[in-house]
C-alpha cells in the first residue's frame, strides 16, 4: 500500500492524539471530513492502524524501577531463540523484548519493584535453562524522552 502525505500526517496525528475528533483530524490535515475519514478507514482496513489506546503513565500508578538488559544466549539456533522468547512473553516484569543484530541477541526493558526483585528475576532466569550466556544490566536513573508510538517516516514510504 502506498502512503501519501495525507496518510502519513493522519498516522502521525493519531499516534499522538488517538482521541482527536473526526473534524479535528480533517482540519489538521486540510481535508474535508469525508475524504479524511475514508483514508482513516482505508488505513484501518489495511492493518496499518491496529487500534487506539491511551498512553498510561505507569510511574504515577506504580513506583517501579525500569532496568534495561542486554542478553546473549549460549546457543544460536531456532530452538534456543524460541525457548527464550516464550519465557519473555510469559514474564510480566518484561515490558519490552527486542531481538537484535550485532553484539547481543536481545535487549529487554524490565520493570521491577526494586533492584532486589530484579536480581531474583535474573537468578531465576539463569537457573531455569533459558540458555543465557551473559547479560548486562543498565539501571535507568532518569527518563529523558519516552514516546509509545511516534511515527517517523522516511521518504521511501511515500514512493
Amino acid at each position: 500500500m502506498r502512503l501519501d502525505r495525507y496518510d502519513i500526517k493522519i498516522l502521525q496525528i493519531l499516534s499522538q492524539q488517538g482521541r482527536i475528533t473526526k473534524s479535528g483530524l480533517a482540519e489538521a490535515i486540510n481535508l474535508s471530513l469525508s475524504p479524511c475519514w475514508e483514508r482513516v478507514k482505508r488505513l484501518e482496513d489495511a492493518g496499518i492502524i491496529q487500534g487506539y489506546g491511551a498512553r498510561i503513565n505507569t510511574e504515577v500508578l506504580f513506583k517501579r524501577s525500569p532496568v534495561l538488559v542486554e542478553v546473549t544466549l549460549k546457543q544460536h539456533n531456532a530452538d534456543a531463540f524460541r525457548i527464550f522468547e516464550q519465557a519473555m512473553m510469559q514474564c510480566e516484569e518484561v515490558v519490552d523484548c527486542y531481538a537484535t543484530g550485532g553484539g547481543v541477541d536481545y535487549i529487554l526493558r524490565v520493570m521491577c519493584d526494586g533492584i532486589d526483585q530484579y536480581q531474583r528475576l535474573i537468578d531465576t532466569w539463569l537457573t531455569s535453562g533459558l540458555g543465557i550466556e551473559r547479560y548486562f544490566t543498565y539501571i535507568v536513573t532518569k527518563t529523558i524522552k519516552q514516546q509509545s508510538s511516534l511515527l517517523e517516516f522516511s521518504p521511501k514510504v511515500l514512493a
